[in-house]
């Protein structure tokens, strides 16, 4: 970070990991796009996003927050340069990203990050275009940009952007990534993609109803590696698919029993646990001012 704009000083900000509780395809809407029904549940892990603001109107990526990804195509810059042509910001801003969240196992790694970029630059660049405002330029970068924006665990409808915040009860994860990256466009042409389950109910997954994910046998068929995990989870617990990724996640009540069933499935595959957040760790660092 050594050969930054000395305008200002970094900062860092906080990008967590998700998790789709479930995830099911109720049909296909008038615009061609899958209309889907999950829960969004935030976790106390994730990337770390570092600002330095610029005198300069320059927007510039330090380092490869994705291995191979161009500048341009990187969602934290497209985030950046939305927020500053939608605000009129005369300044700019280096960036830097810390990654931990596997890129392609459905944790929403990259969304996280864009969402942060505009959260935060919001706050630093002092433009104050409001939650409300931020979560429609984040649905421009992704469907899942306006859930990180919001920062609330919640009930989403639609591609994912018609959220309602509901109460989720403590919980740990114990996650495996199987190093599939999976290609989520292409696995929305999937022939064997189930696309018209019945709606269900925010009554039905408070009851504990298990309504499933859509991709969930999808990706076990076509990838080894998904299945292979899936094998050795089931073992601790009711392995379930996160997204339209490859990450895998097995739900317990408490952190011991979390990392008992880690300890258990050590030698066979790669996990960490996680905690479930009640809300995002951004939204407490907004707070606190970085």
């Amino acid at each position: 970070m050594n050969d930054a704009d000395p305008a200002g000083d970094w900062s860092s900000w906080p990008a967590p990991a998700k998790l789709n509780l479930f995830l099911r395809i109720t049909g296909r809407r008038d615009d061609g796009y899958h209309a889907l029904q999950t829960v969004f549940r935030m976790l106390d892990w994730g990337d770390t996003i570092r600002l330095r603001p610029r005198a300069d109107n320059r927007i510039r990526r330090i380092g490869d927050s994705v291995a191979g990804l161009a500048e341009a195509d990187d969602l934290v810059i497209r985030a950046a340069r939305l927020l500053q042509k939608e605000a009129n910001v005369a300044q700019g801003v280096d960036i830097a990203v810390e990654k931990r969240i596997p890129s392609g196992a459905g944790l929403g790694g990259g969304s996280s990050d864009a969402a942060t970029v505009l959260r935060a630059l919001d706050h630093l660049w002092q433009t104050n275009l409001g939650e409300d405002r931020l979560a429609t330029l984040g649905l421009a970068l992704g469907a899942d940009v306006p859930v990180f924006v919001r920062g609330r665990n919640a009930w989403a409808e639609g591609v994912g952007e018609s959220l309602v915040p509901i109460d989720l009860p403590p919980a740990w994860y114990l996650l495996a990534d199987p190093g599939v990256h999976v290609n989520t466009a292409g696995l929305f042409q999937s022939p064997e993609l189930t696309r018209n389950a019945a709606p269900a109910t925010m009554a039905d997954f408070v009851s504990g109803a298990s309504l499933g994910n859509a991709f969930e046998p999808v990706l076990r068929r076509r990838e080894p590696a998904v299945e292979a995990v899936f094998e050795v989870m089931s073992e601790v617990g009711t392995p379930r698919l996160t997204g339209t990724g490859s990450g895998c996640f097995v739900e317990f009540a408490t952190r011991e029993f979390a990392e008992a069933a880690q300890v258990q499935a050590a030698s066979r595959v790669s996990s960490r646990v996680v905690g479930g957040a009640a809300r995002s760790p951004l939204l407490d660092a907004l707070e606190a001012g970085g």
